[in-house]
């Protein structure tokens, strides 16, 4: 069964009580397998024409009402702060949004550690600061279903004065749903309470609305603080959106230097990860792979860590377990409910094979946008690169960093555990470089028209 067809067989409406029907449908939307889609990023030099645009495109944008509904295609819209600017939002509205929002990403490269060949000046021309103001992401099933969602959403920018156009970029993986590197993409997502589908048996407890949503409760029994007024911030969310040029040959190098056969090979590579690449997580088949446990999400995202305290099944500096530690025992103590997030990565490119060498890297073709929703996006992400992905300590393994998404300004270190002693393999590099990202807002519907009404 899909994602989607699990999700609608365990929804029961009764159950909800948040305003489905003024939150964007992309927040708790899962995308299809196979999915194809388009970011396109859009530049506002008048405020007005800007606003009428946003008032046209809220009426394309679907609402949660339908999350479970059979779609073809959806689009959703997330605006940057200099994107609220350039619309025209008053000046006491802005100033009410969280400071990381207010300055941006490019800004936040000291606290994101985006810095040497991640730093801001080596980003895509669409990144660079105040040039992405309103961005729109189109999913849909395939290719037609694709052109006529694109067809509509340009047909309206066409219409439209004062707003520019200023890159898209185009993603899709087919019904494997893979990364650039050739693993099963975006399994572990939270369950939502409160949004009329509860978590699988032996999954993790259902997450307080308001760590996704704004205007509900959060995991500390009360809602995270509201952009103003009310009419802009209730039911909105925070979008980070991180481009990525991933460097599939040289992982796949780096993975034949350290083992020898290909089934070798795909077990080294697992441990990176964390899962298997179809998508089987180790913790539950630490041996060898299992596609059918890896598409069934009945079960590939039901266990914990609790039986693996040493991580002799998935090392604790494997890609998955560091940035979803469960209940690890951890270092640095830390509550890993407010740091959950709703995925939306999006992959571009060639699909993987074992042939692709670092010869073909410079190319660029291959990549990922790293995109997630969560009310609090922008402490997450921060503390993620600060401490998650950059760092070991939580882990008690002092600098070592994410071996896959990790910035490795010098050849780094991977540890996995075992007896009688555990194997250090050397020479981790840089496998995915940052190209550009944005911090956006994601309003409801109503703030969709708030904003394009402009009748502030």
């Amino acid at each position: 069964m899909s994602i989607l067809g699990d999700i609608k067989a365990r929804f029961r409406r009764e159950h909800v009580t948040l305003q489905l029907d003024d939150i964007q449908a992309l927040i708790l939307r899962a995308r299809p397998e196979p999915y194809v889609g388009i970011h396109a990023m859009l530049h506002v030099t008048d405020a007005a024409g800007g606003r009428d645009l946003v008032r046209r495109m809220a009426e394309h944008v679907p609402s949660a009402a339908g999350w479970t509904d059979d779609r073809d295609a959806w689009m959703g819209v997330a605006i940057s702060h200099a994107g609220l600017q350039a619309l025209g939002v008053p000046e006491a509205s802005l100033a009410s949004f969280p400071l990381p929002f207010r300055q941006g990403m490019a800004a936040r490269a000291a606290q994101l550690r985006d810095v040497g060949e991640n730093a801001p000046e080596h980003w895509d021309d669409a990144f660079r600061p105040g040039t992405c103001h309103i961005a729109l992401t189109i999913y849909a099933r395939d290719a037609a279903a694709l052109d006529a969602a694109v067809a509509q959403a340009m047909g309206e920018l066409e219409r439209s004065h004062g707003v520019t156009l200023v890159s898209t970029h185009a993603f899709g993986a087919d019904a494997d749903a893979k990364n650039p590197f050739g693993f099963r993409d975006s399994i572990s997502q939270p369950a939502v309470a409160d949004s009329g589908v509860a978590p699988m048996p032996g999954q993790e407890r259902a997450i307080a609305a308001g760590e996704f949503i704004l205007g509900e409760n959060s995991e500390t029994g009360a809602p995270l603080a509201l952009p103003d007024p009310p009419e802009l911030g209730r039911n909105g969310s925070f979008v980070v959106l991180r481009k990525y040029e991933s460097r599939v040959g040289a992982f796949n190098d780096f993975v034949k230097r350290h083992a020898g056969s290909e089934e070798d090979q795909e077990r080294f590579a697992a441990r990176l990860f964390g899962r298997w690449r179809s998508g089987a997580p180790l913790i539950l088949s630490p041996d060898r792979d299992d596609p059918a446990l890896g598409a069934d999400p009945a079960r590939n995202n039901g266990f914990d860590f609790s039986e693996d305290p040493r991580g002799l099944a998935c090392p604790h500096g494997a890609h998955m377990r560091r940035l979803n530690p469960r209940d690890s025992a951890l270092t640095i103590l830390t509550d890993v409910n407010i740091h959950r997030i709703i995925r939306r990565s999006s992959t571009f490119g060639p699909k993987w094979s074992r042939d692709v060498t670092a010869a073909d890297d410079a190319k660029g073709e291959r990549g990922i946008f790293f995109i997630f929703i969560s009310a609090r996006a922008y402490d997450t992400i921060e503390f993620f690169q600060q401490e998650w992905i950059n760092r070991g300590n939580f882990i008690d393994l002092a600098d070592e960093r994410d071996p896959v998404v990790g910035l490795h300004e010098t050849p780094g270190t991977f540890t996995i555990p075992d007896t009688p002693v555990r194997r250090r393999v050397d020479g981790v590099t840089t496998f995915n470089r940052l190209r550009g990202g944005e911090y956006l807002f994601m309003p409801s519907l109503t703030a969709l028209r708030w904003i394009g009404a402009g009748r502030w």
